[in-house]
């Protein structure tokens, strides 16, 4: 087996699904929404710095989830998808899977967004699997906690590795914007910086890594230093 994995928010998607659904959330008037849309922003700003604390995060990801009615949360996340992913979907971000796809390789989104954010993009893509932060349920409803390891910084090694089970990839590539993914990138055989944040722009260029955009045009392109 040879596996291709792809995170999602800000590498296959021009933005962050988990930040937009928060908003989304302001959007439709279920949420407090000046308080809301604060805490999500800096819940945002501390991913992107480094310094998010997950567990702290998903309190307040999942507390939505717990709170209204499965049914409803479904209907609102269908608008979602179709309001604001799919215009955000990157024709080159479709293409790379695609060209993993046609090599007989295992396509597989990590993403630290939750499970039920992402389970209709992941389908949207067209990818074997998914591997996210999953949401805990009981008796099919969410509970607000987090269920297992969130799929976060060492976390996406771990559920990875659980995912795994044991076998072993002949070839592993994996394709992320985040320096918060260097954990997983330092140990794949195939690590590439896509449309990269700063901190893991200058690692990739260090460790010769490859550097490519989503962003321009069609198909993937290397992506040009200052």
């Amino acid at each position: 087996m040879t596996l291709a994995l792809f995170d999602l928010d800000n590498t296959l998607l021009a933005g962050d699904s988990d930040h937009l659904w928060g908003d989304y959330l302001v959007t439709l008037g279920v949420v407090d929404g000046t308080h809301y849309r604060a805490q999500n922003q800096r819940f945002y700003d501390a991913y992107r710095a480094g310094t998010l604390d997950i567990h702290e995060f998903l309190a307040f990801a999942l507390k939505p989830l717990a709170d209204h009615p499965r049914e409803r949360l479904e209907a609102w996340r269908e608008r979602f998808v179709a309001e604001l992913i799919g215009p955000i979907v990157l024709p080159a971000a479709q293409a790379l899977v695609d060209q993993h796809r046609r090599q007989g390789h295992r396509t597989v989104i990590i993403t630290a967004t939750n499970r039920f954010v992402t389970e209709p993009i992941a389908r949207l893509f067209g990818v074997d699997a998914l591997i996210a932060t999953d949401p805990e349920e009981e008796a099919g409803a969410y509970t607000g906690r987090v269920a297992g390891v969130p799929c976060y910084r060492d976390g996406k090694v771990i559920r990875l590795a659980e995912w795994l089970a044991g076998a072993q990839p002949a070839e592993t590539w994996f394709y992320s914007d985040s320096h918060n993914d260097l954990p997983l990138l330092g140990q794949v055989e195939h690590p590439v910086a896509i449309d990269p944040d700063p901190l893991l722009e200058e690692q990739a260029r260090q460790r010769g890594w490859p550097v490519l955009t989503l962003r321009r045009g069609e198909q993937p392109v290397p992506l040009p230093q200052d």
